[in-house]
């Protein structure tokens, strides 16, 4: 490590003001599950460290005029636990107790995931596949907007995720191929039937360019909402990640084997 200033607001005006203080140097600190170990590896050198975990309005779940919103400053474990993410989003309670380990989930972020958008990141996902909304301090972005590349987002300088909402699902499931060591996502796929019929389908662990849609897999899906609908689809490998844990080919074929997991556990 290296001597930095840390910094924790207690508003997000104060955060942001912190930020532009920083003149471009300071980073913004959610649950710090990526940036510390970054920081240890000298891989980022931030002259401030912004904590976020103290803004009150960053944090809550609620569920009104039929979207669930859950602030970025809340917590898996806390997301997990909600009485009313298990009411009206299963799937996604489901999928929050699935983060990392128990020390992880208790101090990793929904908005700290999402911004910082790891290619192996379990809600991008789910949020893609649920037509999602990300909120901000200064605007609304759709899901499908949100997410350009891996470790990459439509955030600009100054902005910060302030909390994510979506029309909970008529039906949805998540299934994830865990590496055997790591357990990051080799493969995690999030089916949901949405409320006008349509169905989406969100793929994360597999791409070059982190999470993305299935669209040939949704349009099959949204005519029969069954496993035997992808029989007769594949994933070209070619935007595939392919490392020493699985080759791109290898990968695409996991995509559609868990595909059909997902879909099964929909409906199951």
């Amino acid at each position: 490590m290296y001597e930095t200033t840390y910094r924790r607001p207690t508003s997000i005006d104060e955060a942001v003001k912190l930020l532009r203080e920083s003149d471009g140097e300071g980073k913004l600190m959610s649950g710090g599950m990526t940036l510390i170990p970054t920081m240890k590896a000298r891989l980022a050198m931030p002259s401030a460290l912004i904590d976020l975990r103290h803004i009150e309005d960053l944090k809550g779940i609620s569920f009104e005029n039929g979207r669930l919103r859950i602030g970025g400053g809340t917590t898996h474990a806390e997301t997990k636990a909600s009485e009313t993410v298990r009411q009206n989003a299963p799937t996604f309670s489901y999928l929050a107790g699935l983060i990392g380990d128990p020390a992880v989930r208790h101090m990793g972020t929904v908005g700290g995931a999402v911004a910082n958008h790891d290619p192996a990141a379990d809600y991008p996902a789910a949020l893609l596949a649920m037509g999602a909304t990300i909120h901000t301090n200064t605007r609304e972005i759709a899901a499908d907007d949100f997410f350009t590349g891996m470790f990459e987002t439509a955030l600009e300088e100054n902005e910060i995720v302030t909390a994510v909402s979506f029309e909970p699902p008529q039906a949805a499931g998540w299934e994830k191929f865990r590496n055997p060591a790591s357990r990051y996502a080799m493969a995690g796929v999030f089916v949901a039937k949405r409320a006008d019929g349509t169905v989406g389908v969100g793929v994360t662990g597999a791409g070059n360019n982190g999470v993305f849609r299935w669209t040939a897999a949704e349009e099959a899906l949204s005519s029969s909402f069954d496993a035997s609908a992808l029989d007769g689809l594949s994933i070209s490998p070619d935007d595939m990640m392919g490392d020493m844990h699985g080759s791109a080919g290898y990968r695409a074929n996991l995509v559609k084997v868990v595909t059909k997991r997902a879909v099964n556990a929909a409906k199951g």
